[in-house]
């Protein structure tokens, strides 16, 4: 799984536990995850799984037992879940040195890295001014179930 795929996949998790439990439905298990993500339990657990090292989520062991989350979700920000899954910058520089004696590849280096540096601090600006909690917020009423749609 890509890593942006990752994150989009444990958002979307982290939000289906922070809706079940405001239903009364807490603990949930993989498999009810898994349904709303239309995929399959196990990537539910390895998506999970560094969110729980991180302290985010906690799992029950047994028979019927299942996700929670750990604080409430107006305290977990997105940067939080980024970290979590030790997702590396958005961006990379050439995996070997370039040509250094071109005038580009002497720069291109050094200059990239100003940009990407000023990129990743505006991503985790942004990405702290968002929590699961208010994203899912805005989802309900931004982007409603049409009527007589499964609810899950």
């Amino acid at each position: 799984m890509s890593a942006n795929s990752q994150f989009t996949t444990a958002i979307h998790t982290l939000c289906w536990i922070a809706l079940a439990a405001r239903h009364g439905e807490s603990p949930i298990t993989s498999e009810r995850i898994a349904e709303s993500l239309a995929s399959h339990p196990v990537l539910v657990r390895r998506v999970l799984a560094p969110l729980r090292e991180a302290g985010l989520v906690g799992v029950g062991r047994g028979p019927g037992s299942g996700w929670w989350l750990e604080r409430p979700p107006e305290q977990i920000t997105l940067r939080e879940v980024y970290a979590a899954l030790g997702l590396s910058q958005p961006f990379a520089l050439h995996p070997h040195e370039p040509k250094p004696d071109c005038p580009v590849g002497h720069g291109i280096r050094p200059a990239l890295s100003e940009v990407y540096t000023s990129v990743e601090a505006a991503m985790a600006r942004e990405l702290d001014s968002h929590t699961i909690a208010g994203l899912l917020e805005h989802m309900l009423h931004a982007y409603p179930l049409p009527l007589g749609q499964s609810r899950s």
